[in-house]
């Protein structure tokens, strides 16, 4: 028997966070009765095309809105869905651009169609906001599943009433075989970066884009630096605005004590050399990062900005306002974690397993297909 293919819409399968979850779910998921398609927006390679293609996914590619126009995109939208007519099931990671991914997939019959939300904003410019914003209301009448990985992300995307009536919330889950803390691992991994145990490294995971708000971040830490030189910044990851916050790294003297490890594939074993998580996000969906550094103990500082929901009450979580004085920042990352507890259990109590999240949607995705 064929196995059930979902086709999963995304951007580009590079990794970030949500790909990361969807990559934790396609290793997890029971492939002889499911496998993983994807409709990627770039012709570039992603870093997990490879893996993909080893776990038996297919990978179709089609150009993005930015690039051919919107008129050109519906066309390339149609195009490709009239001529893939045989999937029952797309769940689409795009947000906003889900409306119209799912107004095309609607109109070439396919029964099944999830919007799936992984942010708490639609973009950066008022011209990308309000054409974001516009798409988006096509959503309610092509979608006719709602998942979002936190309320106020769905809420942001599909408006309270309809994430309070129809949305499911999908958690962001882990996979806790990865994160188990080993001290020997963790003075390996500080020795290979150049550190010894007594250093006090802050680590960042996460793309350099604007909502990841890295000046900010430098700025913590250049003051947090003064006061505590034996101290480091590890930021893990690449982007766009990398070049700018080198040069202000560079700027600040800072550049023997802030080291950029780029895009990486061992997070896992990285994190085990944290002693804190710092994450200033103007805004965010539900960072699966903040789970992970849970998973190991990692105390994490984080924005009020970001959800509640990522809080697993393990102790570990702290909120400060962007707008609180950056020494309320200094005196947090001051304050050592002595938390000590079943990570693991707990986390598995809160649901942020990845075997429960790939049960789950296990689940879902024969009982719609049956259906259908």
């Amino acid at each position: 028997m064929e196995p059930i293919r979902i086709l999963h819409a995304v951007g580009v399968m590079n990794r970030g966070g949500l790909e990361t979850l969807i990559m934790n779910i396609f290793r997890n998921i029971d492939r002889d009765r499911f496998q993983f398609d994807f409709l990627v927006h770039q012709e570039t390679q992603g870093a997990f095309d490879n893996e993909i293609k080893t776990l038996g996914g297919k990978i179709h590619h089609i150009p993005y809105v930015t690039k051919i126009g919107h008129f050109g995109y519906i066309k390339a939208l149609d195009s490709f869905f009239a001529k893939h007519q045989d999937y029952k099931i797309i769940h689409s990671h795009m947000n906003a651009m889900s409306g119209l991914i799912l107004r095309s997939a609607k109109k070439n019959g396919i029964p099944v169609r999830i919007a799936h939300s992984h942010s708490a904003k639609y973009g950066s410019s008022i011209f990308e906001k309000v054409y974001k914003k516009t798409v988006s209301l096509y959503i309610p009448t092509t979608a006719n599943h709602l998942f979002s990985c936190s309320q106020k992300a769905g809420s942001s995307l599909f408006g309270k009433k309809l994430a309070n009536n129809r949305m499911t919330i999908i958690k962001n889950g882990v996979d806790l075989k990865k994160f188990n803390l080993n001290n020997e691992k963790r003075v390996k991994i500080r020795k290979e970066l150049g550190f010894d145990e007594d250093t006090y490294i802050l680590g960042h995971v996460g793309r350099f884009q604007e909502m990841k708000n890295h000046e900010f971040l430098v700025d913590v830490f250049a003051s947090f630096h003064k006061k505590n030189p034996n101290s480091a910044l590890v930021l893990v990851g690449d982007g766009v605005l990398r070049n700018k916050i080198e040069k202000k790294v560079n700027d600040l003297n800072l550049n023997k004590v802030v080291h950029f490890l780029g895009i990486r594939g061992d997070v896992h074993e990285l994190m085990q050399g944290f002693d804190v998580l710092l994450l200033p996000s103007l805004y965010e969906g539900l960072p699966v990062t903040i789970v992970e550094a849970q998973a190991l103990g990692v105390k994490c500082i984080i924005s009020d900005s970001i959800t509640r929901e990522v809080d697993l009450n393990l102790g570990l979580v702290k909120f400060i306002s962007l707008n609180a004085p950056i020494s309320d920042w200094i005196e947090e990352l001051s304050q050592k974690s002595l938390i000590q507890a079943d990570f693991h259990k707990l986390i598995k109590q809160n649901g942020y397993d990845i075997a429960t999240t790939s049960n789950w949607l296990e689940n879902f995705y024969a009982e719609k297909y049956q259906v259908n």
